[in-house]
C-alpha cells in the first residue's frame, strides 16, 4: 500500500501538481497567531519612524548615505509585510491584512490593490510561464533582433545588473500599478488605493516641505529634506527589489517554459529559489529569498518559510535551488542571462544570440 501511495505521489507529481509538495510542509508551518503579525509590522514601522527622524535631523551627505541604507532595508522590510499580508498569510482575518497591507506599503509607494492583481493573481499563479508572468520575462533572440535602437539599448540598461531598479521602477511599479487601466472589477477598488497612497506621498511631501522651510527658509533646504526622507528610499528601494525579483526567477539554471510545457510544478519548484541571505540581514528581508517554498503556498507566513523549506526540500532534495545568495553571482546571471530561447529552455546572453541568429541573416547589436 505504501508503495501504492509512492507511485500514486510520482504520477501527479509528473503531471504537475502541487498537492504532494503542500502534503510534506507541517501544519504548524501555517500557524499565524496576530500578535505576531502586529510585532512585526510595528517593529518595523518603529524602525522606519525612527530612521526618518534622524534623516530630518541628519544634513551631512557623508552621514546621510549609510542611515539612508538602513532607511531602504526598513521600507524594504515594511513592503515584505504587507507582500505577506497581500497573500492573506500574515494574519487570519481579511480586513486585517487588507488594512495591515495598505499602511505597509505606503513608504514604497505601492498600491495594495494593484499589486494584488498583478502579483497574486498573475505572477503567482503563472510563475516562469511564457506569455503570461510579467516579472522578468524574457524575451527571444529574433524578438530582440527585431526591436529598435532605443528598445535594444532600454534592454541592455534594464537587463545589466546595475539596471534591474530602472527594470522594476518602470515594469513593475509604473506599468503594472500606476499607469495602466484595470479590469472592469477592479477600478474602483484600485482608484481609492492610487488616491490613499498619493495623498500620502503628498502629504508626506508637504510636511517635510514646510519643516525644511522653517529650517533653513530657503528652497534647497526644502528639497534636499524631501529627497532624503522620501525620494531617496523609494528609488533605493525599486534597486533593491528589482535585484530581488530577477534572483528569484533569473539564473542560468532555471527555465521558463513554453505555455504547453508548463505545470504549476515546474513554475513553482523549477522556476523560483531558496537563497541564504548574511545572518542577520532577515531583521529586514523577512526571510523573502526563501521563496520556494512561498510560491509553493503563499499562505505560509514569511516566519515560517525556513520550516517549509526544509520539509519540502527533505521531499524533493534534488528539484529546489537552494544555495547562499553572492552579488557575484548575480552579476554572473546579469550577464549570462539576457535573452531566452524557448525551443531549447534555455539563456543566451548577447554574444550567444549573435552565433544563434547568424544563420538567420539576423542582427543583435
Amino acid at each position: 500500500m505504501a508503495e501504492n501511495m509512492v507511485l500514486d505521489s510520482e504520477v501527479t507529481v509528473r503531471e504537475g501538481s502541487l498537492k504532494p509538495v503542500i502534503d510534506a510542509i507541517p501544519d504548524a508551518a501555517y500557524n499565524n497567531p496576530t500578535w505576531k503579525g502586529m510585532s512585526y509590522f510595528f517593529r518595523d514601522l518603529a524602525v522606519y519612524v525612527g530612521i526618518a527622524t534622524l534623516l530630518v535631523f541628519v544634513t551631512n551627505p557623508l552621514l546621510v548615505i549609510p542611515i539612508e541604507a538602513v532607511m531602504i532595508l526598513s521600507v524594504v522590510s515594511l513592503f515584505v509585510v504587507a507582500h505577506d499580508s497581500a497573500h492573506g498569510a500574515l494574519f487570519n482575518t481579511k480586513r486585517k491584512n487588507t488594512v495591515i497591507g495598505k499602511l505597509a506599503m505606503l513608504p514604497s509607494w505601492h498600491v495594495f490593490e494593484a499589486w494584488v492583481l498583478g502579483h497574486n493573481r498573475i505572477h503567482h499563479p503563472y510563475t516562469v510561464r511564457q506569455g503570461y508572468d510579467f516579472v522578468w520575462h524574457p524575451v527571444t533572440a529574433e524578438e530582440y533582433a527585431a526591436k529598435s535602437w532605443r528598445s535594444k539599448l532600454m534592454h541592455r540598461i534594464e537587463w545589466s545588473w546595475p539596471g534591474t531598479g530602472a527594470y522594476y521602477f518602470l515594469e513593475v511599479w509604473w506599468h503594472k500599478m500606476i499607469a495602466f487601466k484595470p479590469p472592469a472589477r477592479w477600478v474602483k477598488s484600485i482608484r481609492n488605493d492610487r488616491l490613499f497612497t498619493g495623498s500620502f506621498i503628498v502629504l508626506m511631501a508637504v510636511g517635510l516641505g514646510l519643516l525644511g522651510f522653517s529650517r533653513t527658509h530657503s528652497a534647497f533646504g526644502v528639497l534636499w529634506l524631501i529627497a532624503r526622507v522620501e525620494v531617496i528610499p523609494f528609488i533605493g528601494f525599486c534597486a533593491m527589489i528589482g535585484s530581488v525579483v530577477h534572483v528569484h526567477h533569473v539564473q542560468p539554471d532555471i527555465r521558463w517554459f513554453k505555455r504547453g510545457e508548463w505545470t504549476k510544478f515546474k513554475g513553482q519548484m523549477e522556476g523560483t529559489t531558496v537563497l541564504r541571505v548574511p545572518k542577520g540581514l532577515n531583521f529586514f528581508l523577512h526571510w523573502i529569498m526563501v521563496h520556494t517554498p512561498h510560491h509553493v503556498d503563499m499562505r505560509i507566513p514569511m516566519y515560517n518559510l525556513e520550516m517549509a523549506a526544509k520539509a519540502i526540500e527533505k521531499s524533493f532534495p534534488d528539484i529546489v535551488h537552494d544555495k547562499p545568495w553572492r552579488f557575484g553571482d548575480f552579476r554572473r546571471s546579469t550577464k549570462a542571462c539576457k535573452l531566452y530561447d524557448f525551443e531549447e529552455g534555455r539563456w543566451m546572453s548577447y554574444a550567444d544570440a549573435r552565433v544563434f541568429l547568424a544563420t538567420k541573416q539576423l542582427v543583435v547589436a
